[in-house]
């Protein structure tokens, strides 16, 4: 039996990217869509296709995490070289001099905090206080509530009116 379709033919389904079809790879083997259907179906194009994707979603995520992970270790190294910098300052020069190097050091140390986790001046509010101001914001104190009017009557029979 001679195949009307290639053995590439699935490899050009997939390179079609999102506009995908099996009309479009019919219109380029120039053969009818029942062929390419057919094909699909005994050769388990979505399967494989959906199988595909997987792989190259967990690819994607492991390279995120190894970037995510190489920023990480680099801006660590960066905080402590500042903070060693800071302290050499500090142990070198008087104390009137020195506060470039306290606020050097004094960055280092936050920096190292937030990259730990620890809370920080950014992110050392809870959720709890941070819902609380905003509810705070947003709501007038009691007995300072607005007068909203009734929302209109959606028909004439809501209002006592005949239409």
């Amino acid at each position: 039996m001679r195949r009307k379709l290639p053995i590439e033919s699935f490899d050009f389904y997939v390179g079609l990217g999102v506009g995908r079809s099996y009309s479009a790879v019919a219109a380029h083997y120039g053969v009818s869509k029942v062929a390419v259907t057919n094909l699909a179906t005994k050769e388990a194009w979505q399967k494989r296709l959906a199988d595909l994707e997987t792989k190259v979603r967990r690819a994607s995520e492991e390279k995120n995490l190894e970037t995510l992970e190489e920023i990480h270790a680099r801006h660590h190294k960066a905080a402590r070289l500042i903070q060693g910098k800071a302290i050499e300052c500090l142990v070198r020069m008087p104390i009137e001099n020195a506060m470039d190097a306290v606020r050097a050091l004094e960055l280092g140390m936050r920096q190292e905090r937030l990259l730990i986790g620890e809370p920080t001046d950014r992110s050392a509010i809870s959720m709890e206080e941070l819902i609380k101001s905003e509810y705070q914001k947003l709501m007038p104190p009691a007995g300072e509530e607005e007068d909203w009017p009734d929302p209109p009557a959606t028909n004439g029979a809501a209002n006592g009116s005949a239409a």
